[in-house]
């Protein structure tokens, strides 16, 4: 009888655990404050979204991983939302962006997380691996090829080239006066959600959301094709296990450029192509994506 109800309390903790409501947190790196939400308990997963978003893209996935018994926490990146919003180019580098993920880490108690990532947040997600290999368990990329593949399809593939002048722009001066909330948000589909985007956009930093692509997308095309220095001089293996989704319906980053990823990885290379899905892989295949992310780490727990 004892036994029983013993197991019965370990039970419900689980399940109370899983249905905790979401926790703001902070985790600072060189006096910058990065806010990220937590929630569940188990493995930490370190979630990485992109432009334009917020850590609320990750709810769905959020909630999947809880049930399955993970701990889940998303970040707003710096210069988004919640999180501080340092002034210039040089704050957008992407070893201070490596630098946030493992702030947010180290604040959890962890000295090793999975790491999944979406647009800019796959960009950093790579990073984070070549960078810090032994903190990086398991790497989910949405989207972003590896830089080797990236650079490969601008140096060769007009498709990728011609998808890659919307970056361009966002590289000059002035680019975000562009800018609004509401325009940011207007990908967002689901009429219940965006509002919360555009009060997330209100709250950012619209410079800052330009210095991503300044300080960190390669310049130029064809045999001219430059990556920022800091990325040229970064080993590019991956030691981790990964899980790339791309969804084919991408005109921002074409799906070529993930051919020949498994080169640069120790662990297994799992690669699944979505075909009516388009850049927001994660809400345009939100079923899929979220079974195929619980599976996946399931089978590598």
């Amino acid at each position: 009888m004892l036994r029983w109800v013993m197991a019965l309390a370990a039970a419900f903790a689980v399940a109370s655990a899983a249905n905790a409501a979401p926790t703001d947190k902070y985790a600072t790196n060189n006096g910058v404050k990065i806010h990220y939400v937590v929630e569940g308990e188990g493995p930490l997963v370190v979630m990485i979204h992109g432009f334009p978003d917020y850590w609320a893209t990750w709810k769905p996935l959020m909630a999947e991983l809880n049930k399955a018994g993970y701990r889940t926490a998303a970040l707003d990146l710096r210069g988004y939302n919640l999180s501080d919003k340092p002034q210039g180019v040089a704050a957008y580098a992407m070893p201070n962006l490596v630098g946030d993920v493992a702030a947010v880490v180290a604040a959890e108690g962890q000295k090793k997380a999975i790491v999944i990532g979406h647009d800019w947040g796959a960009a950093i997600a790579w990073q984070v691996a070549f960078n810090l290999p032994d903190m990086v368990d398991k790497l989910v990329i949405m989207s972003v090829p590896h830089p080797a593949g990236m650079a490969r399809e601008l140096a060769t593939n007009k498709a990728q080239q011609e998808g890659s002048n919307y970056a361009r722009n966002f590289q000059k001066e002035g680019s975000e006066k562009m800018l609004t909330a509401e325009g940011l948000a207007g990908w967002v589909r689901d009429p219940a959600a965006k509002p919360g985007y555009v009060e997330a956009f209100k709250r950012s930093d619209f410079a800052a959301m330009m210095n991503y692509y300044r300080a960190n997308y390669p310049r130029g095309t064809g045999a001219d094709v430059q990556a920022p220095v800091a990325a040229a001089q970064t080993p590019q293996r991956v030691k981790a296990p990964v899980l790339v989704i791309h969804g084919m319906k991408d005109t921002a980053l074409n799906a070529a450029g993930h051919s020949g990823t498994w080169d640069y990885v120790d662990g297994d290379t799992t690669i699944l192509m979505v075909p009516k899905a388009g850049h927001f892989v994660q809400h345009d295949a939100q079923e899929l994506v979220d079974v195929t992310v619980r599976d996946w780490l399931n089978e590598r727990r």
